[in-house]
């Protein structure tokens, strides 16, 4: 082991309930990229006004038919569902995926729905830059994290009935307990609530149709959050009986004897296609959006659409996705004359509905790894925490990223 795995090895092993490696490699570099306060602010001022752009725009696609929102990818078991709104945010924890070109930076995706990259962000970071005795550009974003997260407790109490006590409630964190990231991150979440909660793996939960979600001791489950599993899949569920339980999961929700974390809002944004009516919007001048928000369009968001057309007259460069699909799996990058790039090796999001969107190289870095020193591709993401900017941070690795793509700290250097 050299040095430098020897450094890492001693500085991971003092944070408790975290994941520095995954699949068998290396994830958490113990290195750091520099950045200005100027970039910093920049990249939450960008945050923001995207943001702002796909919260207007769910506002919107609650009162379109259902016809429109099946040509966007979304499965018809879940119309009913995403139209509710129980939460006064329509996201309480999503992250921009944002690549910096030129003095802006541009938006690839949002997940607003499951968005991994938390505990880094909100914790790790900082601890790194006290070890390279750098500015933590998250500092104080762990408290509006934990805000967050009890509001949207508090929140859904309310939308059930039940009032602002948090005392007869039975709140659970969930994911699936032999994944370390997604249990940790759930562990993690619930850690920040300052009212009694629990957390139960996904396979020792039970229920009942029509009547409710309980633990594996029996007690009914009134708010259960759901950090790392996505709606995409829960649909898909079934018990070994075949009934559908991720749509008796649903009903639940609708019939307000559960509520969700994140909140159905969520996933109303978390089709791809939904830049797809933003970008067609903005190339309209629909005067769905004001003059400003047209600008913020045109400088934040890439164009994209659900037909590959566009690009292949022109001859750009361009990216398919599936509208619904995570960590670069089933994402492919075409030239201008539709001959293939660079594609993912995996498919496991091939059933869903495709978009098209502009190419927009990555910007590369140098960084460390155990192995040495490498040259990669990267991206940040950008939390939007209660509707606001948060934490921010970078992964970098191949030209599409994915599960096996590092984190990279950032710090902003200290003067004098």
């Amino acid at each position: 082991m050299n040095d430098h795995s020897k450094e890492r090895a001693a500085f991971y092993s003092g944070i408790e309930g975290y994941w520095a490696d995954l699949y068998g490699e290396e994830y958490s570099l113990y290195d750091l990229y520099d950045m200005t306060g100027e970039e910093v602010h920049k990249i939450r001022e960008s945050t923001n006004r995207i943001g702002h752009i796909f919260y207007k725009t769910a506002q919107l696609l609650r009162t379109v038919d259902d016809e429109t929102l099946l040509m966007l990818g979304f499965p018809r078991e879940t119309l009913a569902y995403i139209r509710i709104r129980s939460l006064s945010v329509e996201s309480v924890i999503a992250r921009l995926d944002l690549i910096g070109t030129g003095e802006t930076y541009k938006c690839m995706e949002i997940n607003s729905d499951t968005p991994t990259f938390i505990k880094e962000l909100h914790l790790v970071n900082g601890l790194i830059c006290e070890a390279f005795d750098r500015h933590n550009p998250n500092g104080g974003y762990e408290k509006q994290l934990a805000l967050a997260v009890e509001k949207a407790v508090i929140e859904s109490l309310e939308y059930l009935g039940l009032g602002e006590s948090p005392e007869p409630a039975h709140i659970v964190f969930t994911a699936h307990g032999d994944n370390i990231e997604d249990a940790n991150t759930a562990a993690y979440l619930r850690s920040l609530l300052p009212f009694p909660s629990r957390f139960v793996p996904l396979d020792q939960l039970q229920i009942i149709r029509h009547e409710g979600l309980f633990d594996e001791e029996g007690n009914s489950i009134h708010v259960l959050y759901r950090q790392t599993f996505p709606v995409e899949n829960l649909i898909e569920d079934e018990d070994e009986a075949g009934n559908p339980i991720g749509l008796w999961l649903l009903e639940l929700i609708e019939q307000k004897k559960l509520a969700f974390v994140n909140p159905p809002s969520a996933f109303l944004l978390q089709s791809k296609a939904v830049q797809a009516i933003i970008w067609g919007l903005h190339e309209e001048a629909s005067p769905y959006y004001t003059e400003e928000e047209h600008r913020w369009i045109e400088e934040h968001f890439l164009p994209t659409y659900l037909e590959p057309d566009r690009f292949l007259e022109s001859r750009t460069k361009y990216v398919r996705k599936p509208a619904f699909g995570r960590e670069g799996d089933t994402v492919a990058i075409f030239e201008g004359d539709g001959t293939v790039a660079a594609e993912d090796s995996h498919n496991s999001y091939g059933h869903f509905l495709p978009v098209y969107q502009k190419y927009a190289e990555l910007p590369k870095a140098e960084f460390r790894t155990e192995k040495g020193e490498r040259q990669g591709s990267y991206m940040f993401g950008s939390f939007l925490v209660g509707g606001k900017a948060g934490a921010i941070g970078i992964r970098i690795g191949n030209p599409i990223t994915d599960n096996l793509s590092y984190f990279l700290p950032i710090g902003i250097t200290k003067l004098g």
